[in-house]
C-alpha cells in the first residue's frame, strides 16, 4: 500500500482528468492522494471526495478494494497505512468503521432532502448521542455500526434505496475510570438512538427506536420504504393510518402469541359496553382513549383490538426472565453475518488473541464464538423489547394523530416519552433527586 514516487508525481500533476474538464474531479486521483503522507494534500483530497457524495466514497473503496478485503478477512492483522486508509474512509463516509459498511451519510438534513427529491429515494435519518463518525458515540449507535450497517443485506438495501442522514441529539455522557496506578479507561454511560424513515420531502412515516437485529431491521426498513415510496398518492394520510393500524394489531397479536408459546397466559381485555374502550389489567392507554377520533380504518379495526391484549397490560405482565424466553423465539433476528463479525474482531483482536493462547486441543469453545453468541442473544432481546414496547407506542401515536409534523419536535417526544431522557433533565436521569450519594449536592455540576 506504499505510494511510489511516480504515483505521487502523477497525483500532483493530474489532480483532475483534463484541463477542459476541470469542473469534474478525478476521483481516482483524489483517492490515491487521500493516503498521502503530506497531511495538507491528504485532507484536501478527503474533503473533495466527501464533497463528491456517495460516488466519492465508492471510488475510494474501489481504489483500495484489495486492502479492505484483506482487512475484512483478517481484521486483527496490522497492515502498513491501514490506519490512514481507515481514517480516510471514515471521514468521507462520516461514519466510524466505514470500511465494514461502505455507507455514505449526509450530516445536513436540507442537503439530504435535496438529494432525496432528485433521486426519489426516501431518507433514513438517525438521531444519536454523540456523533456517528467517532468511536465513543452512544452504545446503540456503536451497535448499529457493528450489527446493522456492515450486514450484507441491510447495507445493500440502505445503499440502493435510501438517502442516509445522521444528526447528534446531544453530546454523549462519558465516564473516565482512574485505576489509581496511571491506567484509565473511558466509556459512555447512557444513551439511545433512533432511526426515522422520511419521505423525500421530509415527512416521517415510521420510527425505529433503539437496536434491532439485522433480519428484523431489514424487514422494518423494507416495509417503511414501501410506504414512503407512495407518499404522493391521493389519500396518503389514510394509507399511513392503515399501515400503522395493521402493524399495531400485528405486534400485539404476536406478543400475546409469544407469551402463550413460552407457557404464560397473556392478559385478555374486555370492552366496556358503554364506552367501547378496553378495560382490564393495567392503566388504559392513549390508544384506548382516543381511538374514536381516528380515521375510518381505525374505527373498522375496533373489533380486532378487542381480541388482542393492551400494550400496558402486556408490558406489566412481562418480566426480565420472560423477555429472555421471548427473545429465544426470535433468535434468528439477532444473527450476525461475516461483516459484523469482522467489526467485532477488529475491536477485540488483542484480547481474543491472548485468550486463544490459553485454549488447549480440548473441545473448548472459542472465545470469539462465545462473545458473538452472547452479543447475538442481547441483540435479539433488544429487538423484541424495542418492537413490542417502543415501536408499538410509535404505531399508537400515528393512529391517534399524536405525531408532530416537525421532525425535531417528534425527536424530542421520542427521547422524552420513550427513552425517558428529556432535554429538560441535564443529567439524563443519572442524578436522581431521591438517591443519597454521600457526595456534596453540587458535585454533579462540577
Amino acid at each position: 500500500m506504499r505510494l511510489s514516487i511516480a504515483l505521487h508525481i502523477a497525483i500532483l500533476l493530474a489532480p483532475f482528468a483534463r484541463a477542459d474538464q476541470s469542473a469534474v474531479p478525478d476521483l481516482t486521483a483524489l483517492s490515491l492522494a487521500a493516503l498521502s503522507e503530506d497531511k495538507t494534500e491528504s485532507q484536501n483530497a478527503i474533503a473533495s471526495l466527501r464533497a463528491a457524495g456517495p460516488k466519492g466514497l465508492q471510488t475510494l473503496i474501489e481504489t483500495y478494494e484489495a486492502a479492505i478485503t484483506r482487512h475484512k478477512n483478517k481484521p486483527t492483522k496490522s497492515e502498513p497505512m491501514w490506519d490512514r486508509l481507515s481514517a480516510a474512509l471514515d471521514q468521507v463516509a462520516a461514519q466510524k468503521d466505514a470500511w465494514a459498511a461502505g455507507l455514505y451519510w449526509y450530516t445536513d438534513l436540507e442537503q439530504a432532502e435535496r438529494v432525496a427529491k432528485e433521486t426519489g429515494h426516501p431518507i433514513l435519518s438517525l438521531r444519536l448521542l454523540g456523533t456517528l463518525d467517532t468511536e465513543l458515540s452512544c452504545v446503540n449507535s456503536r451497535f448499529f455500526r457493528t450489527a446493522l450497517y456492515p450486514d450484507a443485506g441491510v447495507g445493500k438495501f440502505l445503499r440502493e434505496n435510501f438517502i442516509l442522514h445522521w444528526q447528534s441529539h446531544r453530546p454523549v455522557p462519558k465516564l473516565t475510570i482512574d485505576f489509581g496506578d496511571g491506567r484509565t479507561i473511558e466509556r459512555t454511560i447512557t444513551g439511545n438512538s433512533v432511526h426515522y424513515v422520511l419521505t423525500p420531502e421530509g415527512r416521517v412515516v415510521d420510527v425505529l427506536p433503539g437496536l434491532y437485529g439485522p433480519a428484523a431491521f431489514l424487514r422494518a426498513i423494507v416495509d417503511a420504504h414501501g410506504l414512503a415510496a407512495v407518499y404522493n398518492r391521493p389519500g396518503f394520510a389514510q394509507i399511513l393510518a392503515d399501515y400503522h393500524n395493521s402493524h399495531l394489531i400485528g405486534i400485539r397479536s404476536n406478543w400475546s402469541a409469544d407469551l402463550r408459546t413460552i407457557g404464560l397466559q397473556a392478559p385478555v381485555l374486555a370492552q366496556s359496553e358503554n364506552t367501547g374502550r378496553q378495560v382490564g389489567p393495567g392503566a388504559p392507554t392513549a390508544m384506548a382513549g382516543t381511538r374514536v377520533a381516528v380515521a375510518k380504518s381505525a374505527a373498522e379495526t375496533r373489533s380486532v383490538f378487542a381480541l388482542v391484549p393492551d400494550r400496558t397490560a402486556l408490558a406489566s405482565s412481562t418480566e426480565e426472565a420472560t423477555w429472555s424466553k421471548i427473545a429465544a423465539l426470535h433468535s434468528a433476528d439477532g444473527k450476525l453475518d461475516t461483516g459484523s463479525r469482522a467489526v467485532i474482531l477488529s475491536k477485540t483482536g488483542d484480547a481474543v488473541a491472548a485468550n486463544n493462547l490459553t485454549i488447549s486441543k480440548k473441545k473448548l469453545e472459542d472465545p470469539v464464538t462465545r462473545l458473538v453468541r452472547n452479543f447475538e442473544r442481547s441483540v435479539a432481546e433488544d429487538t423484541v423489547r424495542n418492537e413490542y414496547l417502543f415501536h408499538s407506542q410509535i404505531h399508537e401515536w400515528f393512529t391517534t394523530n399524536r405525531i408532530p409534523t416537525n421532525l425535531d419536535l417528534l425527536n424530542e417526544k421520542v427521547y422524552a416519552q420513550l427513552f425517558l431522557m428529556p432535554k429538560t433533565d441535564p443529567y439524563l436521569g443519572l442524578v436522581p433527586a431521591d438517591t443519597y450519594t454521600a457526595l456534596p449536592a453540587d458535585r454533579a455540576s462540577k
